[in-house]
Parts: C-alpha cells; sequence; structure tokens
C-alpha cells in the first residue's frame, strides 16, 4: 500500500528487506540493531514506532508517534450510524407504550375514585328538568308496563330527564296508583313530578289513541280500536249490526263507511257507543261540508267515495268520479249501468285482491258484484277520505267510461272512452305485472 509519508533514502535506491523479509509486520526488531540502509544503529527504536512497515524516529523527518495515531485513527461515525438500532428504537416504543398504558390506568383510578367521593358525599344528584315543558307528544302505555320501563319509555321521548327520578317521584306520589295503559298527551322535558301526574290523571289527559287509516274496511277498524282500548271486539259487532241506532239510513246494512278516519284519542274511560257515535259524526261532518246533507244522497255519495277510495290515487278521484257517474246514466249504452269496479267484487268476497275469475266476475248472488249487477254496490266498501267524498259529491265532467292504473308503484292511471282503447291500456298494466316480483298483482 502507499505511505502518506515517504521513506528518507536516495533517489533510486531501493531498500534490502522488505516487511515480509525484515520482519516488520510480523516479529519484534531489537532496538539497537545495526540498519543496513542508513549505517547507524536504530537509537531511535525507544522513541519512534514501527507504523505499516516503516520505523518513524524524530531525526529522520518523521512526526511523533501521537500525531501519526490521530492522523490514521477512525473518522468519526457518520450521521446514519449514529442514528439508534433497530433495537434500541424497539425499546424505546414499549417504554413509551408501557407508560401510556400506566398512564391510562392512573387516569382509570382517579376517576372512579371521584364519581365514588361525588357519590358519598350526595353531590351525583339525579338531573330533573324544571318544567312544564314544551310542545305536545303522544305517549303510549302498554299493557303491563310498570314504572322502570315507562320511566325509560319517557326518557327515550325526551319527557323527563332520566327514569331513576321519574321513579323515585312515582314512589313518592303515586299512594297505591298505577298507571293505566292508554296513549297520553304530555310535553317534552316536563319535570318527574309534572309527568307523574299526568300519567295518573291529577295533571294531563290519559287517552286511548287509535290511528284509522283511509280506505279501511270496517272489520279492519274494530280491531284497532281493540287494540286502542281493550273494549271487546263482540261489542262493537253488536253496535254494527244496527246502523240505524247512528242515523244511518234504512237501506244501511252495516256502519261500513261511516266509521270516518283520522287519528282519535278516546277518553280512558270511553265506551264503544261513544266511539262508534264520535266517529259516525265526523263521517256526516264531513258530508255535510261537501254540500250533501240528504241522508239518502249522503248513503249513495259515501258508497261512490269508497269506490274512488279504493281504485285511484287523489291526483285523478275527480275523473273517477266522472267516470262512475257517466256509467251510471240512463243512457249509458258503453257499459249498459255496469260500474264493473273489481274493489266492489273482491270487497264481497271477504278478501282484497286486482284478479277475478269469470266466475267470480259473473256471480249475481255477490251484492256487491258491480261485473253483474247494475247501478252501485248495496253499500260503501271502505271508510273514504274526505277529499274522495268531495270528488265523489263533485265529480268531474269527463267523456270517459273506463280507467285502469297501469303501474301500481307510481298509481299512473288512464282513462278511456271505448272498450278497444282500454284494452291497449290493461295490455300496458300486464306487461308492466311482467316485471314484477310474483304475487305483485295478485
Amino acid at each position: 500500500m502507499s505511505h502518506r509519508y515517504p521513506e528518507h533514502r536516495p533517489p533510486g535506491q531501493e531498500p534490502e528487506s522488505s516487511p515480509s523479509a525484515g520482519g516488520y509486520a510480523g516479529e519484534d526488531v531489537p532496538a539497537h540493531e545495526f540498519d543496513p540502509v542508513h549505517g547507524h544503529q536504530d537509537v531511535y527504536a525507544d522513541a519512534g514506532v514501527y507504523e505499516g512497515g516503516q520505523h518513524r524516529g524524530a531525526d529522520h523527518g518523521y512526526e511523533p508517534a501521537p500525531v501519526v495515531q490521530t492522523f490514521f485513527a477512525e473518522e468519526p461515525p457518520s450521521r446514519r450510524s449514529r442514528r439508534p438500532s433497530r433495537d434500541k428504537q424497539r425499546r424505546r416504543r414499549r417504554r413509551t407504550l408501557v407508560m401510556v398504558v400506566v398512564l391510562a390506568v392512573f387516569a382509570g383510578v382517579v376517576f372512579g375514585l371521584t364519581l365514588f367521593l361525588r357519590d358519598l358525599l350526595g353531590m351525583n344528584e339525579t338531573k330533573d328538568y324544571p318544567g312544564p315543558g314544551e310542545g305536545s307528544v303522544s305517549f303510549v302505555v302498554h299493557p303491563g308496563e310498570g314504572p322502570l320501563l315507562i320511566g325509560d319509555n319517557l326518557v327515550a321521548q325526551d319527557i323527563v330527564a332520566t327514569s331513576k327520578k321519574f321513579v323515585e317521584v312515582f314512589q313518592q306520589e303515586a299512594g297505591g296508583r298505577e298507571i293505566q295503559p292508554g296513549t297520553y298527551e304530555m310535553r317534552q322535558q316536563m319535570s318527574a313530578s309534572g309527568a307523574v301526574s299526568a300519567l295518573l290523571g291529577d295533571g294531563g289527559s290519559a287517552v286511548h289513541y287509535a290511528a284509522v287509516a283511509r280506505d279501511l274496511r270496517q272489520s279492519e277498524t274494530f280491531d284497532i280500536l281493540v287494540s286502542s282500548t281493550g273494549i271487546p271486539l263482540a261489542e262493537f259487532e253488536a253496535l254494527a249490526a244496527k246502523p240505524q241506532d247512528f242515523g244511518l239510513p234504512e237501506k244501511a246494512v252495516s256502519l261500513e263507511g261511516y266509521l270516518f278516519p283520522g287519528e282519535y284519542r278516546f277518553p280512558v274511560d270511553i265506551t264503544a257507543t261513544e266511539i262508534v257515535t264520535e266517529m259516525v259524526d265526523n263521517a256526516f261532518a264531513a258530508l255535510e261540508e261537501t254540500g250533501v246533507s240528504d241522508p239518502a244522497a249522503q248513503y249513495d255519495v259515501l258508497t261512490k267515495a269508497s269506490i274512488i277510495q279504493a281504485e285511484a290515487g287523489e291526483a285523478d278521484y275527480d275523473k273517477v268520479a266522472g267516470a262512475i257517474e257517466n256509467r251510471l246514466r240512463a243512457d249509458n249504452t258503453e257499459t249498459n249501468g255496469l260500474i264493473q269496479s273489481d274493489a266492489t267484487v273482491t270487497y264481497g268476497l271477504g278478501r282484497k285482491s286486482y284478479n277475478l275469475t269469470p266466475e267470480e266476475k259473473a256471480d249475481t248472488a255477490n251484492r256487491y258484484n258491480t261485473y253483474a249487477n247494475r247501478g252501485l254496490p248495496v253499500g260503501p266498501i271502505g271508510s273514504p277520505s274526505v277529499e274522495a267524498i268531495d270528488a265523489a259529491a263533485h265529480p268531474a265532467d269527463v267523456p270517459f267510461f273506463y280507467w285502469v292504473t297501469v303501474n301500481l308503484d307510481t298509481g299512473e292511471t288512464k282513462f278511456s272512452s271505448t272498450l278497444a282503447e282500454h284494452a291497449r291500456y290493461v295490455g300496458e298494466y300486464q306487461e308492466w305485472c311482467g316485471t314484477q316480483e310474483a304475487g305483485r298483482c295478485e
């Protein structure tokens, strides 16, 4: 290898020995041995060092040993070599994780101790709204529900702040009384005391809530009333057998059509007779609002309205009403007085369906069969809305005799004046049904 400090010898003179022959690299050299190259003893052996196979001393122009060692010392470690090893990094991360866990456990202990001291010192009082609350909300108490479950349900509707406080107040104020099943008109964010009073009947109204949708049949409406009030079905059915007791005309065969739809809140002590009276009175009021006051005319309008309700969407009520009037005219030669409503036939059959067999359409024994019997059926087939009643009382002047809903999802209905045109629209309906899941058009 080359040396940074060259030997002092005459130009062109080579040493007589090499590192391998002179033993510089592998064996000790006597300190006072005669140097054949320089012709004197190496008296500087003790003052110099052998470095890289060359003797270096003070009088030979070589730097002292410490300087040489410093020169050939290793370079300072680079930035990369100063980076922590992976093991050190792992140890450091483990120490950090342990510290985080310890701090988390410590924080949890402090939090738990704080809660314990708050309870011990009575600082953790149950929350309660100041009352009296705001707005209006219907709250239902179902049969068999106790104060704890009622309290949870009150909290869920934000009527009281906590179930615990409600139960505490109930136990203090109930005096042996129980909360009766029913629907109660209450406020949101009431005080626990106010809620208890309302449910016990001291500061609120306990009611039976019943939602009667439009187009429901009498039997369906009775099921809702029984579920809401707990009154036996037999009581309602007995009243339906005597419709004239509620002001219906002699030709009325039941209460069908007169159980007016809407949301009802009946007092908890109401009777079946009082319920039916209220609903029938609402139907009479709706008829009178449309300008129909004669009882016989009211019955016919209500019957037409129930068909309109079952056969059409609200946007088409008036046009369907006009088509029905055209079919009922004495000079009608297109259908010869037949309304031909599927909804009336299936009502008489006791089912709801879009499909009828030829035999069912030809059955004159079915008093609601408007394919086989001319004119209106013997009575309404459901509870019509006020909009349907108004359409029946004021039908649109249209040239149509036929209508068919070609898309049951959108309610799109197409009208026609001839059977041939109607048949094309029926084909559209059947084509749409062919793209639906099985049973959609049943």
